[in-house]
């Protein structure tokens, strides 16, 4: 019996911590697991899943990165639209306490 051989277009696939210490990220700066899985998460890197689980070929995710992956940096004033909808969602909102009661954060009667 034959074991199959890899053949130029059957690259070797790898998980999220072997893509990550693949070397295509320098040495350090390396992304973390959430961020990779975020990125997978919104398909801004390019993955194979087979069932529930997932793997990345590391060249064509480093082909994908230095060409088509545009990643703000922090700070940077021009968030996303998904960034600004979820600070929107968390923002703290005035409203009264005690629910119909008509009791306000400062202790007033709301009418």
């Amino acid at each position: 019996m034959e074991t199959p051989s890899i053949t130029p277009t059957q690259r070797p696939l790898t998980d999220i911590i072997g893509l990550r210490l693949s070397g295509i990220f320098p040495e350090g700066k390396e992304p973390s697991i959430r961020t990779l899985r975020d990125w997978t998460k919104l398909r801004r890197i390019p993955h194979h899943r087979v069932g529930h689980f997932v793997y990345y070929d590391p060249a064509e995710v480093s082909d994908h990165i230095r060409t088509k992956l545009k990643v703000p940096a922090r700070g940077y004033p021009a968030r996303t639209a998904f960034a600004a909808s979820l600070r929107s969602r968390t923002a703290v909102r005035a409203r009264p306490l005690g629910g119909h009661h008509g009791i306000s954060a400062a202790g007033t009667t709301v009418g």
